[in-house]
């Protein structure tokens, strides 16, 4: 009972004002003034990403330029391998004993031991 009793009666003031603790500004918010280590982790990993992918666009701009050189080069190669087949078989038609004679005849040879026979007034 004599709990009761206290409990309706008042102190007096004490001489020495009364500390308050005092609240934080934003204590109502969960975490905050903290650092969030994992966001910033996984904007430092996105950044990190983004800064990898820009550093390929320049050699993958390298290797499409040199892949349309190299198809354009082959072209070319077919085309004076061709070319040069051509040129190997009419140096081999032109060597031809044949060809050589008619070459030879054509600009006024004769073979050794042939009579040489000069006809004018022909037309062509």
């Amino acid at each position: 009972m004599a709990a009761s009793a206290d409990a309706g009666r008042r102190r007096p003031p004490s001489k020495r004002p009364k500390r308050r603790i005092a609240r934080r500004r934003d204590a109502g918010l969960a975490g905050s003034g903290r650092i969030r280590w994992d966001r910033v982790g996984r904007i430092g990993f996105l950044l990190l990403v983004a800064v990898l992918l820009i550093s390929y666009i320049g050699p993958l701009i390298d290797l499409t330029q040199s892949y349309r050189l190299a198809g354009s080069t082959r072209a070319e190669l077919q085309k004076v391998t061709a070319e040069h087949e051509d040129l190997e078989r009419r140096t081999k038609h032109l060597q031809s004993e044949m060809v050589l004679e008619r070459e030879a005849r054509r600009q006024g040879m004769v073979i050794p031991g042939e009579q040489p026979y000069v006809v004018n007034g022909l037309d062509r």
